[in-house]
């Protein structure tokens, strides 16, 4: 499986600065890389320089308005010019998104397009976030908040210019994503193995799901002053659940929470297969097959499930999983 890394986060954050600086290093080598740019003439992908075995393909437009056609086609030709060997043999992929987009449609067409789930999976989602206007960004961009919202490494840009860190913007993005690592980039420099899990989709190995799911983080996240709109929270739970179960959840949350479910992450302990978790990602209305692991990667064998949403109530879920368990089980009665 070859995996893919998102790249998000508004304009001017230092996306395309940051990518520069992570495409010279010779950890980043055979990367293949898609840029997003909004308008009809590109220009951002002028400035970035890659070597020999890496290159990048530009697509124009707004990528979140099209994108399960244009992404998929896009990745579709780069694996049949890789297996043509008309392309350098690339060993992951980049996209970096307009800072326009959100990146939700981007996640769905990556966790849903049957041609591309057997070669390439998810890795990852990298949002930057600009240390100087970063606040006032969140507080008049929605698109900014979903950015940092879905991300699984939030990346604080232009440190070098702000005076000092804002508590004000910190505290922000702890409220809106309290699980994503926070790491800090001045002209670009950061170090791609704290970025990037570049060779091993972490969904989908049993050794990096904890650091995947950040469940531990989320233990000494702030409890009150959540965003009015967006919401993350929690769920352990000691009892297996039914595969049957699982899967009307995700159906339900699908159906009712549609685009307010930014992101949900799990690993679940399914009753019929008790010594193989099940690995669960969603976005919005949009689930990727759960990938179920080898083995649990620790000890603890409680479901965990990470919730990212806006409006989104702890206490709705919660009555929600109640509510199946018991309707399966009198189904289950019933057909005794």
């Amino acid at each position: 499986m070859i995996p893919v890394s998102v790249l998000t986060g508004f304009l001017g954050s230092g996306k395309t600065t940051l990518l520069g600086r992570l495409l010279k290093r010779p950890e980043f080598a055979r990367t293949a890389v898609i840029i997003n740019e909004f308008g009809e003439v590109g220009l951002d992908h002028d400035l970035v320089a890659v070597s020999e075995e890496s290159f990048i393909e530009l697509q124009t437009g707004c990528l979140c308005c099209a994108v399960r056609g244009d992404l998929a086609l896009t990745l579709s030709d780069l694996l049949a010019r890789r297996d043509a060997g008309t392309v350098p043999p690339f060993e992951r992929v980049v996209i970096e998104t307009s800072g326009l987009a959100d990146p939700a449609p981007i996640l769905h067409a990556l966790m849903s397009e049957a041609g591309l789930a057997g070669r390439l999976a998810l890795a990852g989602v990298v949002a930057t976030v600009d240390a100087v206007n970063g606040l006032a960004t969140l507080e008049r961009h929605p698109e900014s908040v979903k950015q940092v919202a879905v991300a699984d490494r939030l990346i604080l840009t232009k440190t070098d210019l702000a005076q000092a860190q804002s508590a004000d913007l910190l505290a922000r993005l702890a409220t809106l994503n309290p699980l994503a690592l926070r790491l800090q980039a001045s002209f670009g420099d950061v170090d791609p193995a704290c970025l990037f899990n570049m060779e091993h989709p972490a969904s989908l190995h049993a050794g990096n799901a904890p650091a995947w799911l950040s469940f531990a983080a989320h233990a000494h996240a702030p409890t009150g002053g959540h965003d009015a709109q967006i919401s993350c929270f929690a769920l352990l739970r000691s009892e297996p659940l039914n595969a049957i179960s699982l899967t009307l959840l995700l159906e339900a949350l699908a159906e009712h929470c549609g685009g307010d479910l930014l992101r949900l992450k799990g690993i679940v302990n399914i009753a019929e297969s008790p010594d193989r978790p099940a690995v669960i990602h969603g976005v919005q209305h949009v689930f990727h097959p759960p990938a179920w692991l080898d083995g649990w990667p620790s000890a603890d064998r409680r479901s965990r499930l990470v919730f990212i949403g806006r409006q989104l109530e702890q206490r709705w879920i919660e009555a929600l999983i109640r509510a199946i368990e018991a309707e399966v089980a009198e189904v289950a009665a019933l057909a005794a």
